[in-house]
């Protein structure tokens, strides 16, 4: 499983930093999955290998606007290159009515057809080409979710031990046995493709939250993730010098909430424009990554616009680009 960060700054862009959107994907595939939609999305799409026509779906975790300004031009950008197969919208119930105005008032013509998923009455899971989705609801100003990516379609694995010890030989048949046929050797030997089959691995599972300022309600859809990625918009003794948190997590918060749990990777994003990336700058996004290692011992990343991550099947998390990381404000043990 593969996550690419199109944009990690809260409520406006930074020079550095564009606003919330996430894309997430099988390694396997070339199939992906939008959560939120700031403005400016789209042009950050030209910087990733992923294409609009393979969008399997838009996930949307709350409206204010730096979460889903940039949906009308995504959309129209799709039906302009071409997209002709459906697309689901998932989101609160409001997102509907959104994009219809918006159609309606800019007289935007679609080539193909969106499918609106009210994430209120939605039943659960909902299936895409790669992933099973799961949602909760959050605590925010407004309607606010988090949704969970479980993968499908799960390759049997072979037995290789026994392959040998049955005196399969490699090639042609190895592959029919993985794809569940039986074969028979040359010395009429049959053997079964459930003699040579391990059970399938428990399935990888990333969650991703939206604005968010209680953790603890992520827990039951978190049970079984491997990573969470969430709001860290302050530190804090921003928020005390605020004082208010604006309905959103600090990074002690979140951190407490994923050491709680034992979740072994941890990524942080939509971090307030007051956290510079500048070395020395009072405050900056290193003041994040400090607070969060200070209460959570797993892998701990600072998400950054263009970073692409892997979830291996083990379980750890990985980067994938070679960008400079602490010193820019991400961070891992």
């Amino acid at each position: 499983m593969e996550l690419l960060f199109l944009g990690t700054s809260a409520g406006v862009p930074t020079r550095s930093r564009n606003v919330s959107a996430t894309a997430i994907k099988s390694d396997k595939s070339r199939r992906w999955c939008l959560v939120d939609c700031g403005e400016g999305t789209q042009h950050r799409l030209l910087h990733a290998a992923l294409s609009l026509g393979q969008l399997d779906a838009i996930l949307i975790t709350h409206l204010h606007g730096d979460h889903c300004y940039g949906l009308p031009g995504l959309l129209a950008s799709a039906s302009m290159t071409g997209r002709q197969a459906p697309l689901a919208l998932i989101g609160p119930r409001p997102l509907e009515a959104f994009v219809k105005a918006i159609q309606a008032a800019t007289g935007l013509h679609l080539a193909y057809e969106l499918r609106f998923l009210a994430i209120e009455s939605l039943a659960m899971p909902f299936e895409t080409a790669d992933f099973t989705v799961e949602a909760a609801a959050l605590s925010h100003s407004v309607l606010s979710y988090a949704y969970g990516f479980s993968e499908k379609n799960l390759p049997p694995k072979l037995d290789t031990h026994r392959l040998e010890a049955l005196h399969v030989p490699r090639g042609p048949d190895w592959g029919r046995l993985q794809h569940g046929e039986d074969v028979v050797l040359e010395d009429g030997t049959r053997i079964t493709s459930s003699e040579v089959l391990l059970p399938k691995r428990t399935p990888r599972k990333i969650v991703i939250g939206g604005d968010n300022d209680t953790p603890a309600l992520l827990e039951s859809l978190c049970r079984d993730a491997q990573v969470l990625v969430h709001e860290a918009t302050y530190t804090q003794a921003v928020v005390e010098r605020l004082g208010t948190d604006n309905q959103h997590s600090t990074a002690a918060r979140v951190a407490r909430f994923a050491q709680r749990l034992g979740l072994p990777n941890l990524v942080l994003s939509h971090f307030s424009p007051r956290y510079q990336l500048l070395e020395g700058a009072i405050p900056g996004i290193r003041d994040i990554a400090q607070e969060a290692a200070a209460h959570y011992q797993g892998r701990l990343f600072l998400a950054e616009d263009l970073a692409r991550y892997r979830l291996e099947p083990g379980g750890e998390l990985s980067r994938l680009d070679d960008m400079p990381s602490a010193a820019n404000g991400s961070s891992h043990r």
